[in-house]
């Protein structure tokens, strides 16, 4: 049986989500709370050796990783970026209070809030909602997500070796919607929080989701 561990971490609070703003391509650095974040995840997972590191190209997730990394006993100091891993591009209203967007498209179907939305739809219904009610269309679409992100996640298991533990620095997002199309079962209803840890393990080429959202050292 072979087994890869993949730890997908969610970077660390940025101003944008300080003020409670949609970011998905736009960045913002971050705070002062994010680099603590950043910091706590990588005590957290100090005791886990990383053989491989990877992040998506936004700034925030490339700093993230490499506060884990120095403190990790592996020699890796930065990550691999890889776009695949990028958070969603919510085009149009990139920027945009996060709350009224969820509320605009939410509402007039009976659910005001993202956790709302989520319990009547999928991750991928709401991402098709979103590029729809976008009036350029430049919001990303499921199927655009499902094509960007399935082959970085095949990069990194093809890269990996049996045994190998994986460090991925992404975004809340594109974590809640991996959590789910691995595991549709699983509870996503409370989005990642900033700094926390996702694990997907691959075994014998099978992706599954060994926990979500977890804040505690028990990793």
């Amino acid at each position: 049986m072979s087994k890869i561990n993949i730890y997908f971490v969610r970077h660390g609070q940025t101003y944008l989500n300080l003020y409670h703003r949609i970011q998905g391509i736009a960045n913002a650095p971050l705070t002062k709370k994010g680099i603590q974040d950043a910091i706590d995840a990588g005590n957290r997972l100090k005791s886990i050796h990383f053989d491989q590191a990877y992040s998506s190209d936004a700034p925030r997730a490339i700093t993230t990783a490499k506060y884990i990394l120095a403190a990790n006993p592996s020699e890796l100091s930065k990550p691999t970026v890889d776009k695949a891993f990028r958070e969603e591009n919510f085009g149009y209203f990139e920027g945009n209070d996060d709350e009224g967007l969820w509320h605009m498209i939410g509402s007039p179907l009976g659910a005001d809030t993202y956790n709302e939305m989520l319990k009547k739809y999928s991750m991928g219904k709401i991402m098709d909602m979103i590029h729809d009610f976008d009036p350029y269309h430049h919001a990303e679409s499921n199927q655009e997500i499902l094509e960007r992100f399935m082959p970085g996640f095949n990069r990194v298991v093809k890269n990996a070796q049996d045994g190998d533990n994986v460090l991925v620095a992404a975004h809340g997002t594109i974590i809640r919607w991996l959590t789910q199309h691995f595991d549709p079962q699983m509870d996503i209803t409370e989005g990642p929080k900033n700094g926390s840890v996702t694990k997907v393990s691959v075994i014998d080429g099978k992706p599954k989701v060994q926990y979500y959202n977890r804040v505690s050292d028990k990793l």
